[in-house]
């Protein structure tokens, strides 16, 4: 029994430690890329890795507003600690899912679009509004604990419906990392929703953590519906986007 556990809570940190090592540019020891079938099956993990992403996020706002920033600045200064971390991975992501969906005529023209490093009209309006939307967001919030609950609380459940939304679309290439990942264990992602609740619940207190997950829904449901419509699947740039809209919506619904 106990070397069937001691297995079982290694694979368990070895995902744990992948999930944290693709969510963000953070050093961790032994955390040596694992190949993108793990990734799938890290899934799970994926809320906890955003959890952490928040809590820097919260703990540079804190330490702004400690020493007399205005909430806009700190705010700011919050957003930028959160993309640092990252990488602006998902930032990424959002550009260029803007510049295929909007920019191409046809499903391979769009496919093209978004592989291109260069970013165009469209991206950079939709990078734009989502820091002006989730700056003025934070922005907004009457006091400092509730910015802190709300990082924490957006950036875990946005990155919870990232594997739901490959588990709920087939890839729309036949290369890159989301076809290489392929669908996530269905048992992965259940967890991963369960553990985003908990943190939902947990930071903006049962009807307003039930509201942001329906919320929450209602964006995953928007986007594959669209993504379906443009390119008939997903990639990782769409799942990117979709990080992204999650982490707005949630943050609206956390300062209305």
């Amino acid at each position: 029994m106990t070397p069937i556990s001691n297995l079982w809570l290694e694979d368990r940190a070895d995902e744990l430690k992948a999930s944290i090592a693709f969510c963000t540019r953070l050093p961790l020891p032994r955390a040596t890329p694992q190949g993108a079938k793990t990734l799938a099956k890290a899934a799970w993990a994926f809320p906890v890795a955003g959890l952490i992403v928040g809590l820097i996020g919260a703990a540079v706002y804190a330490l702004a507003h400690r020493l007399g920033v205005p909430a806009w600045p700190a705010a700011a200064l919050s957003v930028v600690a959160t993309l640092v971390v990252t990488g602006a991975l998902h930032e990424d992501g959002l550009a260029d899912t803007a510049d295929g969906f909007g920019g191409g005529r046809t499903r391979q023209q769009k496919l093209d679009i978004m592989r291109d490093s260069r970013t165009g009209a469209y991206g950079v309006c939709a990078l734009v509004l989502s820091l002006l939307l989730r700056v003025s967001a934070l922005a907004s919030f009457a006091d400092a604990y509730g910015v802190v609950w709300a990082l924490l609380a957006s950036h875990s459940a946005a990155r919870s419906a990232m594997p739901v939304f490959m588990w709920l679309l087939p890839p729309a290439r036949d290369d890159g990392l989301s076809f290489e990942a392929g669908r996530p264990p269905g048992e992965s992602v259940a967890a991963g929703i369960a553990i985003a609740f908990l943190i939902l619940v947990f930071c903006l207190y049962p009807a307003r953590g039930v509201l942001a997950l329906i919320f929450l829904i209602a964006t995953v449901a928007l986007m594959a519906w669209l993504s379906v419509r443009q390119i008939d699947g997903q990639t990782g740039d769409v799942v990117g986007a979709l990080e992204q809209v999650s982490e707005i919506a949630v943050l609206l619904v956390a300062v209305a």
